[in-house]
Protein backbone atom coordinates (compact mmCIF):
# COMPACT_ATOMS: atom_id res chain seq x y z
CA UNK A 1 0.00 0.00 0.00
CA UNK A 2 1.41 3.38 -1.04
CA UNK A 3 1.72 5.99 1.70
CA UNK A 4 1.05 9.66 1.00
CA UNK A 5 3.67 12.17 2.00
CA UNK A 6 2.84 15.07 4.31
CA UNK A 7 2.90 17.52 1.37
CA UNK A 8 0.44 15.45 -0.65
CA UNK A 9 -1.99 15.30 2.27
CA UNK A 10 -1.87 19.06 2.74
CA UNK A 11 -2.36 19.64 -0.97
CA UNK A 12 -5.40 17.32 -1.07
CA UNK A 13 -6.92 19.03 1.97
CA UNK A 14 -6.40 22.45 0.42
CA UNK A 15 -7.98 21.42 -2.87
CA UNK A 16 -11.08 20.05 -1.14
CA UNK A 17 -11.65 23.03 1.14
CA UNK A 18 -10.90 25.86 -1.29
CA UNK A 19 -13.39 28.74 -1.01
CA UNK A 20 -13.25 31.59 -3.48
CA UNK A 21 -14.82 35.02 -3.55
CA UNK A 22 -15.39 34.74 -7.29
CA UNK A 23 -18.63 33.08 -8.32
CA UNK A 24 -20.48 32.20 -11.50
CA UNK A 25 -22.00 35.31 -13.08
CA UNK A 26 -19.47 37.80 -11.65
CA UNK A 27 -17.82 40.39 -13.90
CA UNK A 28 -14.03 40.03 -13.76
CA UNK A 29 -10.95 41.54 -15.40
CA UNK A 30 -7.80 39.62 -16.35
CA UNK A 31 -4.74 40.93 -14.49
CA UNK A 32 -1.88 39.07 -16.21
CA UNK A 33 -1.08 37.01 -19.25
CA UNK A 34 -1.94 37.12 -22.93
CA UNK A 35 -5.45 38.48 -22.31
CA UNK A 36 -4.46 41.15 -19.77
CA UNK A 37 -7.09 43.89 -19.50
CA UNK A 38 -9.94 41.86 -21.03
CA UNK A 39 -13.18 41.66 -19.10
CA UNK A 40 -15.92 39.08 -19.11
CA UNK A 41 -18.49 37.15 -17.12
CA UNK A 42 -17.53 34.03 -15.16
CA UNK A 43 -19.19 31.02 -16.79
CA UNK A 44 -17.83 28.31 -14.47
CA UNK A 45 -15.71 28.04 -11.33
CA UNK A 46 -13.57 24.92 -10.88
CA UNK A 47 -12.55 25.05 -7.18
CA UNK A 48 -10.51 21.83 -7.14
CA UNK A 49 -8.25 23.14 -9.92
CA UNK A 50 -8.42 26.81 -8.72
CA UNK A 51 -9.51 27.89 -12.19
CA UNK A 52 -12.35 29.88 -13.76
CA UNK A 53 -13.90 29.95 -17.23
CA UNK A 54 -14.45 33.54 -18.38
CA UNK A 55 -16.52 34.48 -21.42
CA UNK A 56 -14.35 35.74 -24.30
CA UNK A 57 -11.05 35.26 -22.44
CA UNK A 58 -8.28 32.72 -23.20
CA UNK A 59 -9.90 31.65 -26.48
CA UNK A 60 -8.25 28.59 -28.02
CA UNK A 61 -8.75 26.73 -31.28
CA UNK A 62 -9.63 23.04 -31.28
CA UNK A 63 -9.62 20.78 -34.33
CA UNK A 64 -12.88 18.88 -33.99
CA UNK A 65 -13.84 15.70 -35.80
CA UNK A 66 -17.32 15.81 -37.39
CA UNK A 67 -20.11 14.15 -35.39
CA UNK A 68 -23.84 13.77 -35.89
CA UNK A 69 -24.37 16.91 -33.82
CA UNK A 70 -21.63 19.19 -35.20
CA UNK A 71 -19.99 19.58 -38.62
CA UNK A 72 -16.46 19.63 -37.14
CA UNK A 73 -13.57 21.79 -38.32
CA UNK A 74 -11.66 24.36 -36.30
CA UNK A 75 -13.74 25.45 -33.31
CA UNK A 76 -12.89 28.42 -31.10
CA UNK A 77 -13.79 28.10 -27.42
CA UNK A 78 -12.81 29.54 -24.06
CA UNK A 79 -10.30 27.74 -21.89
CA UNK A 80 -9.90 28.09 -18.13
CA UNK A 81 -7.65 30.66 -16.50
CA UNK A 82 -6.15 30.51 -13.00
CA UNK A 83 -8.28 32.26 -10.41
CA UNK A 84 -5.33 34.32 -9.15
CA UNK A 85 -5.08 36.01 -12.56
CA UNK A 86 -8.54 37.59 -12.40
CA UNK A 87 -10.08 40.27 -10.17
CA UNK A 88 -13.62 41.50 -9.60
CA UNK A 89 -14.74 44.64 -11.38
CA UNK A 90 -16.02 47.35 -9.07
CA UNK A 91 -19.70 47.99 -9.96
CA UNK A 92 -19.28 51.72 -9.38
CA UNK A 93 -15.93 52.56 -11.02
CA UNK A 94 -15.35 49.61 -13.43
CA UNK A 95 -11.85 49.12 -12.00
CA UNK A 96 -10.36 45.98 -10.39
CA UNK A 97 -11.17 45.58 -6.72
CA UNK A 98 -10.76 43.16 -3.86
CA UNK A 99 -13.81 41.62 -2.26
CA UNK A 100 -14.80 41.77 1.38
CA UNK A 101 -17.55 40.01 3.28
CA UNK A 102 -19.89 41.64 5.78
CA UNK A 103 -22.99 40.46 7.56
CA UNK A 104 -26.32 41.75 6.28
CA UNK A 105 -29.75 41.53 7.82
CA UNK A 106 -30.64 38.14 9.23
CA UNK A 107 -27.03 36.88 9.52
CA UNK A 108 -26.69 36.79 5.73
CA UNK A 109 -23.19 37.18 4.27
CA UNK A 110 -22.86 39.89 1.64
CA UNK A 111 -19.91 40.45 -0.66
CA UNK A 112 -18.82 44.05 -1.21
CA UNK A 113 -16.21 45.83 -3.32
CA UNK A 114 -13.47 47.16 -1.06
CA UNK A 115 -12.67 50.00 -3.47
CA UNK A 116 -16.11 51.65 -3.27
CA UNK A 117 -17.98 49.74 -0.49
CA UNK A 118 -20.63 48.85 -3.11
CA UNK A 119 -22.54 45.57 -2.55
CA UNK A 120 -21.72 42.92 -5.22
CA UNK A 121 -24.46 40.42 -4.34
CA UNK A 122 -27.98 41.34 -5.28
Amino acid sequence: MAMKTQGAKAKDAKAKSAKFKIRKGDRVIVLTGRDKGKTGEVLRVLPKESRVLVQGVNVIKRHQRPTQMSPGGIVEKESTIHISNVAHIDPKTDRPTRVGIRMGEGDRKLRFARRSNEIIDS
